[in-house]
């Protein structure tokens, strides 16, 4: 398919990089594609970024049918653009479609028009360590009808935002909260998609753990209530003595691919690295013996983000006396030094926006 392109009459201003805060700000341009059985996907396009008319009758807004990515470019101290893991996320996108019932994206080709739309916005990847440009892939379904089914079509479309840190303790660490009052996913349901619902199933718990003042929450299996699995916008990973610790994917944890990139790195480092079902009672006994060594969150919005302390009940722990650790301090650093082109990527991660 070839790709459409409409320019805009008038340019928007571009913040200062030290001005970003997360999400706020959008480029001139976005990619838009449609489905219908007909045609299959068609129509791409990439035009001025602006509202989309819709039907209030749109399944969407009714029933929940939409699945979305985050990544993100880089710019490299020698002013190019690179874009870490596209692959990877499109290929996971595929995997939430096919939960939702959302038709298979092409893509090669979409990371083609992705790398063409990033092209024509370079402006707008700003040069501050710490800044990039998030990139929002999302499909929602768009049919017209109010009734329980899977919509017939459906729209792609790709906004961007140039971003500085996700949290506002930048890279300092964060505070989680843990509950047994709500869950977010349950082994069985669509918890390892990434869809519009999983978190809207977060924002309470959420909301109180922000009345109390903690940052996340750290959400336990819907079915007994004691294993952790994940934070809101993040996969886990526990220090304790020697061993890198995350919960293994069952089904209702985000595949992350922050998260797979903490692991290739950690391997490739020699340490010892497991994936298992890990107890919330676990982590804090490990910390009672001394054993609890780090806690940090991995994601495309964060990063890395270490973790100093926890409340589950009305007990509270502190993790490294409140100060990074050595692991989490690594693997941010070595992270963004690929993610910026600071150092060789051996892993292959990143693919460069060529100038058209």
């Amino acid at each position: 398919m070839d790709i459409t392109i409409k320019k805009t009459e008038t340019l928007k201003d571009h913040p200062i990089d030290s001005g970003l805060g997360f999400g706020t700000f959008f480029t001139d341009y976005m990619f838009n594609m449609d489905y219908n059985p007909e045609k299959g996907w068609h129509n791409p396009c990439i035009e001025p970024f602006g509202p989309m008319s819709m039907s209030p009758a749109t399944m969407v807004l009714h029933y929940g049918q939409a699945i979305f990515e985050g990544l993100k470019a880089f710019r490299t101290p020698k002013g190019n653009i690179q874009l870490f893991r596209p692959r990877d996320n499109f290929q996971r996108m595929n995997k939430s479609a096919e939960m939702l019932c959302i038709p298979q994206i092409d893509e090669a080709f979409i990371l083609k028009a992705l790398l063409k739309l990033v092209d024509m916005e370079r402006s707008w990847v700003p040069s501050e360590t710490g800044t990039s440009l998030y990139i929002r892939p999302t499909i929602i379904a768009t049919d017209p009808y109010i009734g329980l089914r899977a919509s017939n079509t459906y729209r792609f479309f790709m906004i961007m935002s140039p971003v500085g840190a996700y949290y506002p303790e930048g890279f300092n660490p964060v505070k989680i909260w843990v509950t047994r009052d709500y869950v977010r996913a349950v082994r069985g349901g669509v918890g390892q998609a990434k869809t519009a619902g999983n978190y809207a199933a977060s924002l309470y718990a959420t909301e109180l753990a922000h009345k109390d003042g903690y940052t996340q929450v750290l959400w336990l299996d819907g079915v007994e209530l004691k294993y952790v699995e994940e934070v809101g916008s993040m996969n886990i990973f526990f220090v304790l003595g020697d061993e890198i610790v995350t919960p293994r994917l069952n089904g209702s944890i985000l595949s992350g691919i922050t998260r797979d990139s903490v692991l290739t790195m950690a391997k490739s480092w020699g340490l010892k690295v497991s994936e298992r079902r890990i107890a919330i009672d676990e982590v804090f006994d490990a910390h009672a013996k001394g054993e609890l060594m780090e806690v940090f969150g991995s994601g495309t919005a964060a990063i890395i983000s270490p973790v100093d302390n926890i409340k589950f009940h009305e007990k509270v722990i502190t993790i490294g006396n409140g100060q990074v650790g050595p692991i989490a301090s690594r693997m941010f650093k070595e992270l963004i030094d690929i993610q910026y082109g600071k150092s060789e990527d051996k892993f292959g991660w990143t693919v460069a926006v060529n100038p058209s």
